[in-house]
């Protein structure tokens, strides 16, 4: 398998925990990216329309994308159960997940609002939108982790990439403060062996 690839991006991070936890990490070679939505990478594009990274290859040729796709993917093939059966417990992950993909639409959103735009035409109402989503979203798992025990599953995990992403690249928010619970289950979770093979690099 091939993977187009972003040390930063907490999407591909969330595909390649997946592929640790399931002892598949060392089949996937990864193929460098500068996926950006103003410059498009031309490599990406003739695999994935949308130019985004993760995009997946998988050994029989087919091209996947986005992390959700990849991810159900990798435990098919992994024989996982990061996507639990049981359908009370699946709509539960499956909306955490959700959850959490959404907070990192609206860092990646307020990343290139700040980083990738003119000074003269960012707009502060637009990036404050984004970080109130960031805010409000880190409450939701907070008041959620007192319940996450051991759990390790696409819910937890994409929680996982969510609070690392926010610590590389929004250290400032502070989020810990005021959301304990959510901090004392990551220092914990982030240890993970898997968690810790794909820490992201600016």
């Amino acid at each position: 398998m091939k993977i187009f690839y972003s040390g930063a991006s907490p999407y591909v991070r969330k595909c390649m925990v997946v592929a640790h936890e399931l002892g598949l990490a060392d089949r996937i070679e990864r193929l460098a990216a500068a996926a950006s939505p103003v410059n498009r990478d031309q490599n990406i594009v003739r695999a994935n329309p949308l130019g985004k990274v993760p995009t997946l290859f998988t050994d029989d040729g087919t091209v996947l994308y986005d992390s959700r796709v990849i991810c159900e993917y990798l435990n098919a093939l992994g024989g996982g159960s990061f996507f639990p059966a049981d359908a009370a417990r699946r709509w539960t992950t499956l909306t955490e997940q959700a959850l959490g993909d959404g907070i990192l639409d609206a860092a990646l959103l307020a990343r290139y609002e700040a980083a990738m735009r003119p000074e003269a035409l960012r707009w502060a109402d637009w990036s404050a939108g984004q970080i109130d989503k960031i805010r409000t979203g880190v409450a939701a798992i907070d008041a959620r982790a007192g319940g996450f025990g051991d759990r390790v599953d696409i819910g937890t995990i994409t929680f996982g990439c969510v609070l690392g992403y926010i610590d590389l690249r929004f250290p400032d928010l502070n989020w810990r403060e005021g959301n304990g619970r959510a901090a004392a289950w990551f220092e914990r979770f982030n240890t993970r062996p898997s968690m810790q093979a794909t820490l992201p690099k600016a």
